[in-house]
């Protein structure tokens, strides 16, 4: 395990930024989630994946409010932060805290023995998508590579 501070950078790939995801629902949206995870890490299991973000969500749901959703979980036999950033086509009904559909998604897959860090990158995260240019330059952005910029710029 590097000794590199968990940031958003770090975590996020190119390839798990997706633009203009179409999803109906939100049980869609997560297996969505878990079947990109699963393209770049073979060593994982869909359905453990599905299922731990389903078991989050029942939890509490994970939309924070103003469209944004920021699902997440442990996953055993992970080495690493996952993250996946994704703007969906059209907003799917989340129970998100204040009623609002969700259209923007950040995912967060961790290290069963998760520490702190985790916590940390959870509060970056909702701090930023806080920020309300923020993320409507998220939501405009028409190409994952945009995307991926403009998430990745911001922090650090």
């Amino acid at each position: 395990m590097s000794d590199t501070p968990l940031t958003i950078d770090n975590i996020l790939a190119p390839e798990l930024t997706l633009c203009k995801v179409p999803a109906s629902s939100k049980k869609r949206v997560l297996e969505f989630i878990a079947e990109q995870i699963l393209q770049r890490n073979d060593a994982l299991n869909e359905s453990q994946v599905f299922n731990n973000l389903i078991a989050r969500e029942r939890l509490g749901s994970t939309g924070i409010g103003q469209g944004i959703a920021i699902p997440h979980c442990r996953l055993e036999g992970l080495e690493h932060v996952i993250g996946v950033l994704m703007t969906l086509e059209e907003a799917v009904e989340f129970d998100a805290i204040d009623n609002q559909p969700v259209d923007l998604v950040f995912a967060l897959v961790v290290p069963k023995e998760a520490t702190s860090e985790h916590l940390e990158l959870l509060s970056q995260l909702a701090e930023k998508f806080n920020e309300r240019t923020f993320c409507d330059r998220l939501r405009q952005c028409d190409d994952a590579a945009t995307l991926y910029q403009s998430m990745t710029a911001a922090s650090g």
